[in-house]
C-alpha cells in the first residue's frame, strides 16, 4: 500500500491527501504502504482564487503487478477539476463520496491495515478511482487538479497542505517540491510558515513565489503558509490564539519592496592578526571586496583592519565613489596577517562622530582580546558606552573566541553574533549577512498596543527592518477585541509612525502553533540570560515550567524523552557549558540563537508530538498527554464498537496517534488499548 497523502486546507480540521490502496492478488502481498518515488504540488492563487496541481508517483517493489484503489480526501467547497490517470491508453475516471460514504472506507482501511493513521482525515467527502495495473517493479504516475476559493481572515490568507502522512513511506522520498504563486491587485507583504523553512522571491508587490523542497526526506507535518496584503508601506498583520486563559500572538512587519535604496553608512572592521594567517584572511578578503562593489551610490563607507595596532582607510566616512572603491581594494589586497588582537581599539575605532543615517558596523575576529584592553565585561562597557546608535553585526570565525564577548556586544548593540565554524565558508557567510543588511528601511522601532494589555514580548529588543526582511513579534495578551497598534521608527533621517486597527480574539484555536513558538523564543531567551550571566534557580525552574507545559526539550528538562539511551540524552539535551571560549561554547551559542530566532515548530523528538495545543510523549509504548498523572481512565479497546463510535473529527488526529493512547476528552481521561 501507498500512503500519499496530499492536498491543500483552508479550514482548521479537513485534510486532503490522495493514497493508493493495494488489492493483494496472494497472500505473499502485504497491504503495507509503497514507496514514494517523488510528491510535486503546484498552487497558483489569484485574489484569492486557488488551482493546486498535485503528481505524485506511486512505486511497486514487488515481482508482479498490482490492483489498487486510489482515494483523494477533499477539502471543504474544494473541486476537481482535472484527474489524469491511463491504463492500456484509457483514461480512467472516479468518483466523489459524500464524508459518510467516505468515513466507511477509512475505517475499512484502519482495519485492514491495522494502523490508525489515516483515522485524522475522517470528516470530509472523498475522491475514488480503481488503479490497474500497478506494474511490478515499476510506478504510477497520477496527476490531480482542483480548485478552491480562499477567504480572508482581516487581510491575512492562511493556506495548509497536509505532509504529514508521508512519514509513513517505508523509503525516504525522492523529492518533495511545493511550489506556490501568489498574485494580487493589493500589494503582499508578509509571507510566513511556522512548520517549513520556504524560500520566498518577491520581485515585485504584486507577485511572489514561495518554494518548498527537499530530497531524500520524510515529512512529518503538514505545510502551513500564511501571507497578507496590505496598501500601507509598512505592512502589518496579527494572528491569534486564545483558548481559556490570555491570548498568545504574533505581529508580523515588513516594508514594500523598496523602489530606490535608502543611504546608509557601513564601516567593515576585519581582524588581521596573525590567527588569520592563510585560508580564513583569504576568504575574508574576498567577502570584503563583494561588499564594496555592492555599495549602493549614496552610501558612505570605511575599513579598519586590526591586530595589536588599528589601522583605518579614511578618517571618515566617505562615499562610495569609483575612486574610493578602488582605494578600498588595494587596502584590502595589502592586508597581511600578523600581532595580537585588539578589539577594544577596533570597536571603539569603528564608531563616527555624526550619525544623521543608519550606520553598519560588520566586524569580523577569530579570536579573544590579547593586546590593549583584556577584560571582557570593561570591553562591553567601554563599546556600549562610546555608541551612538551604531548597529555591530559580529562574525566569530572558528572557535577561539569569546561568545559572551562577541554575544554580548552584538546584542547591545543592535545587531547579532554569527559563528563560522572551522569547515564552514567565511566569505559565503560574509556576503551573505551583507546582503541581508544593504538596505536599511525602518530603525529605532517601538510597538504600543491599546488598549489591550500586552506582555512577555520576545524579541525583547526590536531588531531594525530591512528592505525585503520581515519581523516576528510573539507575545501574550490579557482581554480581547480590537486594539489600535502603533509602530513608530526612524526612516532615513525622519521619524514616521503608523497605526493598524488589529483585532486580538476572545477565541480561537486554529493558530494553535503560536502558543509553543512563543515559548521556544521565550525559552531561548532564559538560556541565553543563562549562558551569558550563570545560572540561578529561578530561571532553571522556569524553563523547567515551560518545557513540561508546552512539549520543547530543553538542556535541562531531557527526563521527557523516555525512550532514548541515556548518553544519547546527555549528547543531545546536555547542560549548557559554563566555558565562554571553544568549539563547544560556539556550539551552545549557535544552539540558544536559534532558539531565540525560532520561527518553526517542530518537536525536538520523535517522542514527542503536538495535536493542536496538546502535548503527546510516548511513555512505556503508550501515547500519553504530557499532563497525564496516573489518573483513573475510562479503557477503549482499539478497533472495537466504542471505538469506532466515539470517534469524531474532534478526536480524528488524537486517534491517528496509534494503538495506545490516553488523552483527555470533555473533562474523562480515556486510554486507548490494543
Amino acid at each position: 500500500m501507498k500512503k500519499f497523502i496530499l492536498f491543500l486546507l483552508w479550514t482548521s480540521l479537513v485534510f486532503s491527501d490522495g493514497i493508493i490502496i493495494p488489492h493483494p492478488p496472494s497472500p505473499e502481498i502485504k497491504p503495507i504502504p509503497l514507496s514514494v518515488d517523488f510528491h510535486n504540488v503546484s498552487c497558483k492563487i489569484k485574489e484569492g482564487f486557488v488551482k493546486t496541481t498535485v503528481y505524485q508517483a506511486f512505486l511497486n517493489d514487488y515481482n508482479q503487478d498490482i490492483e489498487g484503489t486510489y482515494i483523494f480526501p477533499l477539502p471543504k467547497d474544494a473541486s476537481i477539476s482535472s484527474f489524469s490517470l491511463f491504463s492500456d491508453g484509457k483514461k480512467i475516471e472516479g468518483e466523489i463520496l459524500d464524508k459518510d460514504k467516505a468515513r466507511k472506507i477509512y475505517e475499512d482501511i484502519v482495519r485492514r491495515l491495522k494502523d490508525p493513521g489515516l483515522l485524522e482525515y475522517i470528516g470530509g467527502d472523498l475522491f475514488k478511482a480503481r488503479v490497474y495495473p500497478i506494474p511490478a517493479k515499476g510506478k504510477k504516475e497520477i496527476e490531480i487538479s482542483y480548485e478552491e476559493l480562499l477567504k480572508a481572515d482581516e487581510n491575512v490568507f492562511r493556506y495548509r497542505y497536509p505532509l504529514d502522512v508521508e512519514k509513513y513511506s517505508p523509503k525516504p522520498i525522492r523529492e518533495v517540491l511545493i511550489d506556490v504563486e501568489i498574485e494580487s491587485s493589493i500589494p503582499i507583504k508578509n509571507i510566513y510558515s511556522p512548520t517549513h523553512n520556504i524560500k520566498i522571491e518577491k520581485k515585485e508587490d504584486y507577485y511572489a513565489k514561495i518554494t518548498y523542497k527537499e530530497t531524500n526526506t520524510k515529512p512529518d507535518s503538514d505545510f502551513i503558509l500564511y501571507y497578507s496584503v496590505d496598501e500601507s508601506f509598512l505592512g502589518a498583520s496579527l494572528l491569534s490564539y486564545r483558548d481559556e486563559d490570555d491570548g498568545y500572538f504574533l505581529f508580523l512587519a515588513s516594508p514594500k519592496e523598496k523602489e530606490e535604496p535608502f543611504p546608509k553608512d557601513i564601516t567593515f572592521t576585519i581582524d588581521t592578526s596573525g590567527s588569520m594567517r592563510g585560508e580564513k584572511l583569504k576568504q575574508a578578503k574576498n567577502a570584503l571586496i563583494f561588499c564594496i562593489d555592492s555599495l549602493n551610490l549614496e552610501d558612505r563607507f570605511n575599513i579598519i583592519r586590526f591586530s595589536s595596532d588599528v589601522e583605518s582607510l579614511f578618517e571618515d566616512m566617505e562615499p562610495s565613489e569609483w575612486e574610493n572603491k578602488n582605494k578600498a581594494k588595494r587596502f584590502i589586497e595589502d592586508m597581511s596577517a600578523g600581532g595580537g588582537t585588539n578589539i577594544n581599539d577596533a570597536l571603539i575605532s569603528s564608531f563616527i562622530k555624526v550619525q544623521k543615517r543608519p550606520h553598519i558596523i560588520i566586524f569580523l575576529t577569530d579570536g579573544i582580546p590579547t593586546v590593549g584592553e583584556r577584560n571582557v565585561d570593561l570591553i562591553i562597557k567601554n563599546v556600549s558606552g562610546k555608541n551612538k546608535g551604531s548597529r555591530i553585526f559580529v562574525f566569530g570565525v572558528g572557535d577561539d573566541v569569546n561568545t559572551r564577548l562577541l554575544d554580548t556586544i552584538s546584542q547591545e548593540n543592535k545587531g547579532f553574533s554569527t559563528y563560522v565554524s572551522p569547515d564552514e565558508d567565511i566569505e559565503g557567510a560574509v556576503s551573505g549577512l551583507y546582503k541581508k543588511v544593504e538596505n536599511p528601511a525602518f530603525s529605532d522601532i517601538s510597538l504600543f498596543f491599546s488598549p489591550i494589555k500586552i506582555y512577555d514580548l520576545y524579541p525583547k529588543k526590536l531588531p531594525d527592518l530591512f528592505f525585503g526582511s520581515q519581523f516576528i513579534v510573539l507575545g501574550r495578551y490579557k482581554d480581547y477585541g480590537m486594539a489600535t497598534v502603533t509602530v513608530s521608527g526612524k526612516m532615513k533621517e525622519e521619524i514616521k509612525t503608523y497605526e493598524y486597527n488589529l483585532r486580538f480574539s476572545k477565541k480561537e484555536t486554529k493558530n494553535d502553533f503560536i502558543p509553543r513558538l512563543w515559548a521556544t523564543r521565550k525559552i531561548g531567551y532564559l538560556l541565553d540570560q543563562i549562558r551569558l550571566f550563570g545560572e540561578s534557580k529561578e530561571i532553571i525552574d522556569e524553563i523547567i515550567t515551560l518545557s513540561k507545559k508546552y512539549g520543547i526539550i530543553t538542556p535541562y528538562t531531557s527526563f521527557l524523552v523516555v525512550e532514548e539511551e541515556p548518553k544519547r540524552i546527555e549528547e543531545r539535551f546536555r547542560v549548557l557549558s559554563k566555558t565562554e571560549v571553544g568549539a563547544t561554547a560556539v556550539k551552545d551559542a549557535k544552539k540558544v540563537f536559534a532558539l531565540k530566532e525560532e520561527t518553526l515548530v517542530k518537536p525536538s523528538v520523535e517522542q514527542v508530538k503536538y495535536i493542536g495545543k496538546d502535548v503527546y510523549i510516548l511513555k512505556d509504548g503508550i501515547w500519553q498527554d504530557i499532563n497525564y498523572s496516573d489518573e483513573e481512565t475510562k479503557k477503549i479497546k482499539y478497533e472495537s464498537k466504542d471505538y469506532f463510535d466515539m470517534l469524531n473529527e474532534d478526536l480524528a488526529r488524537v486517534f491517528s496517534l496509534g494503538k495506545n493512547i490516553i488523552f483527555k476528552y470533555r473533562g474523562v481521561w480515556y486510554q486507548i488499548i490494543d
